[in-house]
């Protein structure tokens, strides 16, 4: 099974077993790594932005306009910002690193 590495924003690093087909989103979640996701991986906000790492990054299919859109809108975007609920695990992934970064900004947040 495929593997994907998380960097934690205290600098620890968790390597989980990444299911193929399923996001890193939902990897996250299920291993308890502390990737937001506010609107659950339906592609209207920028909380699950993760930092892929630059060795990595190639191997990723290209970020769709709505995705490039969204990360618009992330805290801390780098050259290889993603939002985590569009990358999907593969076999050819094996081995992704990503790093969360040490803020996110909720947008969807009920500001009344």
């Amino acid at each position: 099974m495929p593997k994907i590495t998380f960097q934690l924003p205290d600098g620890s690093k968790k390597e989980v077993d990444a299911p193929v087909g399923l996001s890193v989103l939902e990897i996250a979640h299920r291993n308890d790594i502390p990737l937001e996701g506010a609107c659950e991986g339906s592609l209207a906000c920028s909380t699950c932005h993760v930092i892929v790492d630059k060795d990595d990054y190639e191997r990723l299919p290209e970020a769709t306009e709505d995705e490039e859109d969204m990360l618009d809108l992330a805290f801390g975007l780098t050259h290889t910002s993603r939002l985590g609920c569009q990358i999907t695990m593969t076999d050819e992934l094996d081995g992704l690193k990503v790093s969360l970064p040490a803020a996110t900004r909720n947008m969807m947040v009920d500001k009344a």
